[in-house]
């Protein structure tokens, strides 16, 4: 990424660097006789050797988080939203809010008497920026959780990095089925759903709805979350309904104009467009498809959701347009922290919550359960704590993590755009067809390759 300096010197990417720090106090503390407030000390504190950043990430008064996420660049829409929905999971975990308690019970104020700071910087969706901007948050505030991807490639960077550092990563968003396979590692979790879920939940909705023996044209971002959806929503697609590719027109990440990827795809015969591009790419590569007027020729499909679609495309766009996605703000008529999470992010931050900003929330919420429930920041408890795979309440009903290959055990939503005349406000771009339990979507932990590595 090309730094841009300030006057006095500062890097662009060092000044989106923040500490936001949200949130009162120091949280759990007790009153301990004439010496008044104390800290309570993990259990594990004096009975384990150092590793990673343990115990020293953990011996003040704080903890830190680090977040790499894009906020700049193609995924930067996303990034901010993720963003926003992990500081609102902090400021929750530090005034022991009611929906933080209802997922984690035994948070009370801050996080085992410490309060929690979220430090961001800025990825630009770019592996080595990504690594780069967690070993300087390592390096200079000891943190005990790093978090932020958006790119899958970003995400399997960072696996390999928290496993050799002994450092817990929670995912961001990451749709690749390698994140939880063959890049899996011991050090991370993922709560969102994938390429395999995508591809099982909203495969029998397109057979059921528009038959069996179908022409299909996919346009593929070049890493391994585009590579990943696109198999899985294919193989899916002609194993159980004799549809076929008859294209697949792979382009960078960032591609500004998809004019010769849609000249071949209008050439193609396909019926059916199914665009797995994300971020700025998928607004960009669908208003471009419509210019070239393969929109409304084929029908569109997208199989696995961007954050803010609808609304940067326009709704004229994804009307019609079936979609999985992994949250939808009105899912709040159907689950009570669901409503809780709506409201309390839209007076925060003035807008309905997109999935990122629940995702990177969910992430927060149940490490925060986790680190409470284990009574440490030791990392192999607490990973252990993960492994149980214990249900708990989520904004979307119980979930739970696989101990296998650390995946979260979550439902897919199935959604179809409105129309502009169907909306019943500004946001109300689309409507909730189905929300499928994820296990019967899931491949077996092993399918994918996973080896999760060890502990220490």
């Amino acid at each position: 990424m090309t730094k841009t300096t300030s006057s006095n010197g500062l890097s662009r990417r060092r000044l989106l660097r923040q500490a936001v720090a949200t949130g009162a106090g120091f949280g759990a503390l007790s009153f301990g006789g004439p010496g008044g407030l104390e800290l309570v000390v993990p259990a594990a504190a004096e009975d384990q050797p150092p590793l990673g950043t343990w115990p020293a990430g953990s011996q003040g008064p704080t903890v830190n988080i680090g977040a790499t996420v894009p906020l700049t660049g193609t995924y930067a829409a996303s990034g901010n939203d993720e963003l926003k929905g992990m500081q609102l999971a902090v400021d929750h975990i530090n005034t022991g809010h009611p929906l933080i308690k209802k997922i984690a019970p035994k948070v009370t104020k801050g996080l085992l008497g410490k309060e929690v700071k979220l430090l961001s910087a800025d990825s630009a969706a770019k592996p080595n920026e990504a690594v780069q901007e967690q070993q300087t948050f390592i390096n200079e505030n000891k943190i005990i959780l790093m978090t932020g991807s958006t790119s899958s490639a970003v995400a399997v960077a960072l696996n390999k990095f928290a496993q050799r550092e002994k450092i817990l990563y929670v995912t961001a968003i990451t749709g690749s089925n390698d994140t939880t396979g063959k890049d899996c590692v011991r050090y991370s979790f993922r709560q969102n759903f994938y390429g395999q879920t995508a591809a099982a939940a909203i495969g029998p909705v397109l057979i059921k709805q528009f038959g069996k023996n179908r022409k299909s044209a996919f346009m593929t971002p070049d890493y391994t979350y585009g590579h990943t959806v696109t198999k899985s929503v294919n193989d899916y697609l002609t194993k159980n309904g004799g549809w076929t590719m008859v294209t697949n027109q792979v382009s960078p990440l960032g591609t500004q104009d998809f004019s010769q990827y849609l000249t071949n795809i209008a050439n193609s015969g396909a019926e059916f467009l199914i665009n797995v591009n994300w971020g700025r790419d998928a607004v960009l590569s669908i208003q471009q498809a419509k210019q070239f007027g393969i929109i409304p020729k084929m029908t569109l499909v997208v199989p696995y959701q961007t954050p803010f679609l609808a609304k940067e495309a326009g709704p004229e766009l994804t009307a019609g347009v079936y979609a999985a996605t992994d949250f939808w703000w009105t899912l709040e008529d159907k689950y009570p922290l669901a409503k809780m999470f709506v409201e309390d992010f839209d007076k925060k931050n003035g807008y309905k919550p997109e999935w990122g900003a629940n995702n990177g929330y969910m992430q927060f919420a149940a490490w925060a359960r986790m680190v409470s429930e284990a009574g440490t920041f030791y990392p192999p408890d607490i990973i252990k704590q993960y492994e149980k795979g214990e249900t708990f309440p989520s904004t979307v009903g119980d979930i739970h993590f696989r101990p296998e290959d650390h995946q979260a055990v979550h439902p897919v939503v199935i959604v179809r755009g409105k129309a502009p005349k169907d909306m019943k406000n500004k946001e109300d771009y689309w409507e909730v067809l189905e929300v499928l339990p994820g296990a019967p979507l899931m491949q077996a932990p092993d399918a994918f390759g996973c080896n999760l590595g060890a502990y220490t």
